[in-house]
C-alpha cells in the first residue's frame, strides 16, 4: 500500500506532504490541489510505462493536459527541478523521483534521478492501475476497444473499455467482499455481468446490463433494458448520463483485486444525492476488500457514504480511511480521521458547510419577512 506521497516545487506545492490509506478522500476548494497530487502519481506512474526514455510526458498519458513543462515548475523553485517522493508499507523507504524542466517550452520532465524503487501499486499491470478521470464518457452508441490482453484490459481513463470488459469477462467470479449485500437472496449469482447490474441498480436505479462485442468491428457496445419487461433495448443515449459516468466506477472497483490501486475523479458526476451516497459505500467496500482508493470529489454525499460504510456497514476500519481536505493554503491539505462512529476529527472552515451556512440565511429571511 502507498502510505506517504510528497511534493516539491510542482505547481502550485511548494512542499506538500500527503498521508495515504487504503481509502483516500481528496475534497476541497478548486484549484487548491487535488488534481495536483493525482498528476503527481501519474507522473511517478508513467516511469513503469516507458522506464528506458527518462522522461515523463505531460500530455496526453492519463489524459493529462499540464501544458509546457514551464508551467509545471513552481514559481519559487530555487532551481529547474520538481521531486515527488513516494512511500509504501513494503519496503518503508520512499521513492524519490527528481524530475528536470529541461526548457521551457517543453512538454515533458526529464528524469534525473530515481532513488529506490516504485511502490508496487504503481507498478501494477493493466487493470491493476486503474485512473478514471473526471471526464469520463458520456452516453454512447459505440465504445472503443483496447488491442491489449484480454486479462489486462481495464475499463480506460474515460471509462472507454467498459463494455469490452463485460462482454469479455461477463462470466468472471466477483471476489466475495465484493459481492452486493443482497447476492444470497437473489440465487448466489456472482459473475461480473450480473454484479455490476446489481451495484448498479442500486446506485442509479433497477436496469439489466447487455454488453456486447461483435466480430468484424473495431467497437463494443452496451444496452440496458427495465427489469421484468419484454422492452427492446435502450440505448445508453436514452438512458442519461448517471449510468455511462458511475458503470465505469463500479466495474473498475468489481476487478479491482487485493494490492491493486483505485483513482477515481468525481465519483458523483450526475448521480442524484442518494446514489451518490451508495457509491461512496461502494468505493469504501472496494478499499476494505484489500485494494487501496483514492478519491478525488466536490460531493458530501460520497464522503457521507464512506461515513456510513465505516459506521454501519464496517466494510471497512476507521483507521484505513482519511481526508484530506485542500483549502487556500499552499502547504497541502488539512488531515481528517475517522471514528468508528463514522464521525470525522476535524471540520475546518469551508469543509461541506455550505448547506449550514444556506440554511441559515434562509431562516435569517424568513425572520426578516414575518
Amino acid at each position: 500500500m502507498i502510505t506517504s506521497l510528497r511534493v516539491r516545487h510542482f505547481k502550485r506545492f511548494t512542499d506538500a506532504s500527503f498521508v495515504l490509506r487504503p481509502l483516500t478522500v481528496l475534497t476541497g476548494l478548486n484549484g487548491t490541489g487535488k488534481s495536483t497530487t493525482l498528476q503527481s502519481l501519474l507522473l511517478a506512474r508513467q516511469l513503469v510505462d516507458a522506464s528506458a526514455e527518462r522522461v515523463v510526458r505531460l500530455n496526453g498519458p492519463y489524459g493529462l493536459a499540464l501544458g509546457e513543462a514551464s508551467e509545471v515548475l513552481h514559481p519559487d523553485a530555487p532551481d529547474s527541478t520538481i521531486e515527488i517522493e513516494v512511500g509504501e508499507d513494503r519496503t518503508g523507504t520512499p521513492c524519490a523521483l527528481h524530475f528536470s524542466v529541461p526548457d521551457e517550452q517543453a512538454l515533458y520532465l526529464e528524469v534525473t534521478a530515481t532513488d529506490g524503487p516504485l511502490p508496487r501499486q504503481l507498478c501494477g499491470p493493466g487493470k491493476a492501475f486503474t485512473y478514471l478521470c473526471a471526464e469520463r464518457l458520456g452516453p454512447r452508441d459505440q465504445l472503443g476497444v483496447s488491442a491489449e490482453h484480454p486479462d489486462l484490459i481495464g475499463v480506460g481513463v474515460q471509462g472507454e473499455y467498459t463494455a469490452q470488459v463485460l462482454a469479455l469477462h461477463e462470466t468472471r467470479a466477483v471476489r466475495e467482499p465484493l459481492l452486493h449485500p443482497t447476492t444470497q437472496d437473489t440465487h448466489n449469482v456472482t459473475t461480473l455481468r450480473t454484479q455490476a447490474e446489481t451495484w448498479a441498480s442500486d446506485i442509479v436505479r433497477p436496469i439489466k446490463i447487455t454488453a456486447q462485442w461483435p466480430p468484424g468491428i473495431t467497437a463494443s457496445t452496451i444496452r440496458f433494458q427495465e427489469p421484468g419487461l419484454l422492452s427492446e433495448p435502450i440505448r445508453p443515449t436514452n438512458m442519461g448520463f448517471g449510468f455511462s459516468y458511475a458503470l465505469p466506477v463500479i466495474v473498475a472497483g468489481l476487478l479491482a483485486g487485493p494490492g491493486d490501486l483505485l483513482i477515481v475523479e468525481n465519483p458523483e458526476a450526475h448521480l442524484h444525492p442518494g446514489g451518490q451516497s451508495k457509491l461512496g459505500r461502494f468505493l469504501a467496500r472496494v478499499a476494505g476488500s484489500g485494494a487501496q482508493v483514492i478519491v478525488e470529489t466536490h460531493s458530501d454525499h460520497v464522503l457521507n457514504g464512506t461515513r456510513l460504510a465505516v459506521a454501519e456497514e464496517r466494510s471497512l476500519r476507521p483507521e484505513d480511511a482519511i481526508v484530506h481536505y485542500f483549502g487556500d493554503e499552499e502547504a497541502g491539505s488539512v488531515p481528517i480521521e475517522f471514528t468508528a462512529r463514522g464521525e470525522l476529527t476535524e471540520w475546518p472552515k469551508g469543509f461541506f458547510d455550505q448547506i449550514e451556512q444556506d440554511l441559515g440565511r434562509l431562516a435569517r429571511a424568513r425572520r426578516r419577512g414575518r
